[in-house]
């Protein structure tokens, strides 16, 4: 599926971007699945932002039962100083987390695929398992930052296995909050790490290396249809969206079973609902 030379990138800069891998009507499914999902959510349910600020601190009841089932979350900046929404909800909702692969099936047809499965093979997950899933809306004018991190942070194994499909579901650009890296920033240290015993939290600090900045950091500026992989230990980040259109993706983060999954990670799974991989 993927040439040398994208082989070669990838080993280099510890990302690719694939173009036009997802055509126009799996989009379009996808993307009409994720309006139903936030049309029948009802806000009464929770009020649960998402927020990379202080993520173990943020994680409430809301965020650790989302880990094998599917919730909504809302920008940080959804809701004004009376606690009423400010504008509507579909205008309103961060992202869709975290089991859609295996429990809904519009996305469970997203991500199933032969295709994706032959590129997790050639960028070395010979026996992939996919984690979660995210929806992200990254909303217009209140798309929320996603602070500098490494996903290997959230999926820790031995060796370090994880690896992200970031899918673009809308036309990136800088204007509207695409994914910033290092290239070859994945050469580097994990950083921190996200750890839960029960209901508890913590993000452990493991290295002091600096995140990037503006010397070092590039955008990936992307295309609907487009596929970004990149290895768990890039350093990215998104800024926030403060112009008038949406930025929409969807994202799987995918381990290799022949490497050990830390059992202090936040999202387990056991016999009743096994990980699978793209088959």
């Amino acid at each position: 599926m993927l040439t040398p030379e994208q082989r070669d990138r990838y080993r280099r800069d510890g990302y690719i971007v694939i173009p036009n891998f997802k055509a126009p009507d799996e989009i379009a499914r996808l993307r009409a699945r994720a309006g139903d999902i936030v049309d029948a959510f009802d806000p009464a349910e929770s009020r649960a932002i998402f927020t990379t600020r202080d993520q173990a601190r943020a994680s409430d009841a809301w965020f650790l039962g989302s880990d094998n089932t599917i919730r909504c979350f809302f920008e940080e900046e959804a809701f004004g100083p009376d606690g009423r929404l400010k504008q509507a909800k579909a205008l309103s909702i961060n992202k869709i987390g975290h089991a859609m692969h295996d429990l809904d099936p519009v996305f469970k047809a997203f991500t199933h695929d032969a295709k994706l499965a032959a590129v997790a093979r050639d960028l070395g997950l010979e026996q992939p398992q996919i984690w979660q899933s995210m929806y992200i809306f990254k909303q217009p004018g209140i798309g929320g930052e996603v602070r500098w991190h490494q996903d290997a942070t959230f999926f820790d194994s031995t060796p370090i296995s994880v690896t992200t499909f970031w899918f673009a579901l809308e036309d990136a650009t800088i204007e509207n909050g695409c994914l910033w890296v290092e290239p070859g920033g994945h050469c580097g240290p994990l950083r921190e790490r996200f750890l839960r015993d029960g209901d508890a939290i913590a993000m452990e600090k493991l290295d002091g290396t600096p995140w990037p900045d503006d010397s070092t950091a590039v955008p990936l500026v992307a295309k609907a249809g487009d596929l970004v992989c990149f290895h768990g230990l890039l350093p990215h980040y998104s800024a926030p969206n403060r112009s008038p259109v949406s930025r929409h993706a969807f994202t799987l983060h995918v381990t290799d079973a022949r490497t050990a999954y830390s059992p202090r990670n936040w999202i387990q799974r056991d016999a009743d609902f096994p990980v699978r991989g793209f088959d």
